[in-house]
């Protein structure tokens, strides 16, 4: 209990040290990265498309999830990412979910829960508590199996205009992830379920008379791929074609009149 203790106690010291070492850069994203020591800047180069897609959020009073506190199996290291976010988003409520014990790193409007990230009784009880969030980052165990069903389980509970964000896609090539760089068509890496989402995007143009578009054609409106990371925007995709597939003739007429 006092290591517990001293623990915390330690952790909050240094979270007010940061803050105040942080003060002068509220608003670049690069710099609270470096300075809270997370590896979204650096190692990677994460931070400067967070900024482009995030910034509308940053006077909010948003919540974000992410999934993955830092520091793996180490009881003693962890947080940083979840202290950056909080520094930036300086309304916000931060939200985490760890396999390992982290919650030593809570503080105020920071809150760590423990559990598997593909575990939906246990995303039932989190999201009853926390409602919908506004941003959902998946910095977890990176298994291709992991990641595509996390995000089938928690995309639906993202608020609309929303954005999910899926790092380190790159493991859709390793094979110790259940990647693969020899078949890239293969359907069962990251890279591959998120460009066949693609496909969603342009559901009201399939030449499918009976067609039922599916939650994920009605709800995602963009998906941005960049290196190691992908964006997926939740929306209303409800833009509708401008051929008219009741009558299939219409499409030889558009392309005559071309």
């Amino acid at each position: 209990m006092g290591k517990e203790l001293n623990g915390k106690l330690y952790n909050r010291l240094k979270s007010i040290y940061l803050g105040l070492l942080s003060f002068p850069f509220g608003n670049n994203l690069t710099m609270l990265a470096k300075i809270y020591k997370t590896d979204k800047c650096g190692k990677h180069n994460y931070t400067g498309h967070y900024s482009s897609h995030f910034k509308k959020f940053r006077f909010k009073r948003i919540k974000l999830f992410e999934i993955g506190a830092g520091g793996y199996q180490n009881p003693d290291i962890g947080g940083n990412s979840l202290r950056m976010w909080k520094r930036y988003f300086i309304f916000g409520k931060i939200f985490s979910l760890d396999i390992f014990e982290k919650s030593q790193f809570e503080e105020h409007r920071i809150k760590i829960f423990r559990g598997d990230q593909t575990d939906k009784s246990l995303m039932d009880k989190i999201f009853s508590q926390i409602g919908e969030p506004d941003i959902i980052i998946d910095d977890g165990s990176h298994i291709n199996e992991h990641v595509i069903q996390t995000f089938e389980l928690l995309f639906p509970r993202l608020k609309t205009g929303g954005i999910y964000a899926i790092e380190d896609a790159g493991t859709s090539y390793w094979p110790d992830y259940g990647g693969d760089s020899d078949n890239l068509n293969n359907p069962a890496t990251t890279m591959n379920y998120f460009k066949k989402l693609a496909d969603c995007l342009n559901h009201q143009e399939f030449v499918k008379r009976d067609y039922v578009p599916t939650y994920f054609d009605q709800n995602i409106y963009s998906i941005q791929f960049y290196h190691n990371i992908i964006f997926i925007f939740k929306g209303l995709n409800n833009e509708s074609s401008s051929i008219d597939w009741n009558n299939p003739d219409s499409i030889l007429k558009d392309k005559i009149q071309q």
